[in-house]
């Protein structure tokens, strides 16, 4: 017990699951598929699906959000 003060724990970083199935990282970049191409296509025209097809990097202001979540990329 008097030797446990001159050890500092700490807890582990743990990644959130649902930010790292959405996310891909590189170069330090976080890229994510756009959204409304899963379904009901039938409207949208090829141009808007070729769009919707590649994917985007995320915004500046979320990225410190995602990096906090995902700590070990």
């Amino acid at each position: 017990m008097f030797g446990m003060n001159r050890y500092k724990f700490f807890m582990k970083l743990k990644t959130k699951k649902s930010a790292l199935k959405r996310v891909k990282v590189k170069a330090s970049i976080f890229l994510r598929k756009k959204a409304y191409k899963s379904h009901l296509s039938r409207k949208k025209n090829s141009k808007r699906l070729r769009r919707l097809s590649a994917t985007a990097a995320i915004h500046q202001v979320d990225r410190k959000a995602f990096s906090r979540m995902i700590p070990a990329m």
